[in-house]
């Protein structure tokens, strides 16, 4: 069980960056590589307006970082391990779903 504060806010912004479909797309595609804004923006097909403000959420939740190149700025995650860690997450919930031990999973849902 978490107690520690600085435990439960970790956990607390991982959730809020994963609670947008948009903000995980991002991270998969970081998880990838690096990109810039206008790439990113293109590749997700959303406004480099909308786009900014969820990679200030990320930014904000201390997942990816900015990193200068020239005149531009490229984004990267804050740290490779947030690669795994996504995709660790990703097989878990997974494996989750396709593990129907309740018996009225099929009817109700998840018990």
């Amino acid at each position: 069980m978490l107690t520690v504060t600085s435990d439960i806010d970790v956990l607390a912004r991982f959730g809020r960056a994963l609670a947008d479909p948009i903000r995980c797309r991002i991270l998969l595609s970081l998880r990838q590589a690096p990109a810039y804004p206008a790439d990113l923006a293109d590749q997700l097909g959303i406004s480099r307006t909308r786009l900014s403000n969820h990679l200030a959420c990320l930014r904000d939740c201390g997942l990816v970082v900015t990193v200068p190149d020239g005149r531009r700025t490229r984004y990267e995650l804050a740290d490779e391990r947030l690669g795994h860690a996504l995709d660790d997450l990703r097989a878990a919930v997974v494996a989750v779903e396709a593990d129907q031990t309740c018996p009225d999973a099929d009817t109700n849902g998840c018990c």
